[in-house]
């Protein structure tokens, strides 16, 4: 990638968590291209092909796999969950999804959504039951991204305001939620977060990551009984940070765990893969800018990669995580 393409890919980043609310929408992104991930040791055979599956989408976002091994993924504004199956066949999975952004197996095993229509936006059930099933809205903001624990309790992303929210009274704050399990109320747990995106639990469950698009650190937490967070860290350090006036920019936004517990975040210079220690393993490049990814398959052997109107695949060495569907 480029020094132009990369600077572009930065801006589109972080101008597109809220692009409806900006007043108008970002520049076109450059054109879809398969492009050669670098040898990373036990993560992803060196020359192994990232491949372009479709493009076109009018946004990408949420993937996560269904037990069969296929994986959807959610286009918001098309207000669509859209699935591709073993042979890369693109079909819609749901319609009417109520703005849907990221997606999540509760403990019982019904798939939920962040739901980000204004006036209606929350955590609720949107398969099988529907949208009948709210689960949590009782917070400020447009809600972005979740990570659900084996409790039934889920961790969820507030980065930007909806329309109307905020109020000299009331000023909106960027947060991380929990929802305790069961639903009906979220709880703000960590604030101070410029820009908080992507979240993920460990392995465990005993750490919180929380991606920071407009910061130069992936983030954790330690998660406490109550689902409360503790020891806020820097994780990691993003590669190709870019600083503007505006300040940081790392375009850092969904994140993935593997069975040795890498941590693997969509950024605007690629998908970055971290050890459970934190040290930068090296680099997966995508023509555009990711947004979010997910391992799925058979085996949970390959990394679906989604972001600005395009979906991706790559075949890995390592494994997703086996004890939750992400």
């Amino acid at each position: 990638m480029n020094r132009t393409v990369a600077i572009f890919c930065v801006l589109w980043t972080v101008s597109a968590v809220a692009p409806a609310y900006a007043g108008q929408a970002p520049a076109s992104p450059p054109p879809a291209s398969d492009t050669i991930a670098p040898g990373i040791p036990g993560v992803v055979a060196g020359g192994t092909k990232v491949t372009v599956i479709k493009e076109g989408f009018p946004s990408t976002e949420g993937p996560i796999a269904l037990p069969d091994g296929s994986v959807v993924f959610t286009e918001p504004t098309a207000n669509r969950i859209s699935a591709i199956d073993k042979n890369d066949n693109v079909s819609t999975f749901l319609e009417n999804t109520n703005g849907s952004n990221a997606l999540a197996f509760d403990s019982r095993g019904r798939l939920i959504s962040v739901q980000t229509t204004p006036g209606r936006s929350g955590v609720g059930v949107i398969f099988p039951q529907g949208r009948e099933a709210m689960l949590a809205s009782n917070f400020q903001g447009r809600p972005n991204d979740l990570t659900v624990d084996k409790k039934g309790g889920a961790y969820f992303t507030v980065p930007v305001a909806q329309p109307g929210d905020a109020s000299p009274a009331t000023p909106f704050v960027p947060a991380v939620y929990y929802m305790s399990p069961g639903g009906g109320t979220a709880t703000r747990v960590a604030v101070d977060i410029e820009l908080p995106n992507g979240i993920l639990l460990s392995r465990d469950e005993r750490t919180l990551y929380v991606n920071n698009t407009r910061g130069e650190y992936l983030l954790a937490f330690d998660v406490q009984a109550d689902g409360q967070l503790r020891n806020r860290r820097n994780f990691a350090k993003y590669e190709g940070v870019t600083r503007t006036d505006a300040g940081v920019a790392s375009g850092a936004d969904g994140l993935a765990i593997d069975n040795d517990g890498r941590v693997y975040a969509a950024t605007a210079a690629g998908v970055q893969v971290f050890s459970a220690e934190g040290k930068h393993l090296g680099t997966i490049p995508v023509s555009r800018s990711p947004q979010n990814l997910a391992f799925a398959g058979p085996d949970k052997k390959t990394l679906y990669i989604v972001g600005r109107g395009a979906a991706y695949k790559v075949q890995m060495l390592a494994q997703g995580f086996q004890g939750r569907a992400k």
